[in-house]
């Protein structure tokens, strides 16, 4: 399998966000999108499609966003990273083929109408305490939401990997801007959701891309057409 090695590190990385020392944590952290890359990249050319150069872009976007993080002082520049990759992403999901309305346009399920409550909540919950950073934590929020919106639209996978995306990043925001906020597994739980979104995503595109392959159809058969 081509991700096996990014799941591998997942599992390490998460193993010594409880038991490892900081270095340890760090260096494993700014591995994994490198290894989610070459995971796409190989999946790719195993099934013989053109490697996804914007997927790559959002995956080493989200890298960027992964190494400032790990740092003291980088919060605007790993948020900045990580706005920068929903973009990326959102510009992937709106070249896929997908689902459409009569008009033609893409169009989201009607329950993807929760992260513009989640926005609203997640603004009114967080910006009294967010300071200076009210406008660029809101805009990210934003941004996330509509990453989440438009991955919805290519099916559960992309789905569910956009919905746990807002769940890792709603974590991280309670933890950094919520006095009080208490949580063990506060680490955990923000990086096991976030790898986790970042892999179906990634597998739903390459999936979608397959589907839309010319030599994923049989001659003479429509498109969406199914095996009998």
């Amino acid at each position: 399998m081509t991700f096996t090695p990014y799941l591998v590190l997942c599992a390490v990385h998460l193993l010594l966000l409880e038991t490892g020392p900081d270095w340890s944590v760090t260096a494993t952290k700014a591995l994994l999108m490198p290894l989610l890359a070459l995971g796409v990249v190989l999946a790719a050319r195993r099934s013989a499609l053109r490697v996804p150069w914007l997927l790559l872009l959002a995956i080493g976007l989200s890298w960027a966003g992964d190494v400032a993080l790990s740092f003291p002082g980088m919060f605007v520049v790993g948020l900045g990273a990580f706005l920068l990759a929903h973009v990326a992403y959102i510009t992937v999901f709106l070249r896929m083929p997908g689902r459409r309305s009569p008009g033609g346009r893409r169009r989201p399920p009607l329950w993807t109408l929760v992260y513009a409550a989640w926005f609203v909540g997640f603004v009114a919950l967080l910006g009294p305490h967010t300071g200076g950073l009210l406008v660029p934590v809101a805009l990210y929020g934003l941004v996330l939401g509509l990453m989440a919106t438009f991955a919805a639209s290519h099916g559960r996978i992309m789905a569910v990997g956009g919905a746990l995306f807002v769940a890792s990043d709603s974590v991280l925001g309670l933890g950094r801007f919520l006095p009080g906020y208490e949580f063990a597994l506060h680490d955990v739980t923000v990086m096991a959701t976030y790898l986790a979104a970042q892999l179906l995503i990634s597998i739903g595109v390459l999936a979608a891309l397959r589907a839309s392959a010319p030599s994923s159809r049989e001659p003479g058969r429509p498109v969406g057409a199914t095996a009998p």
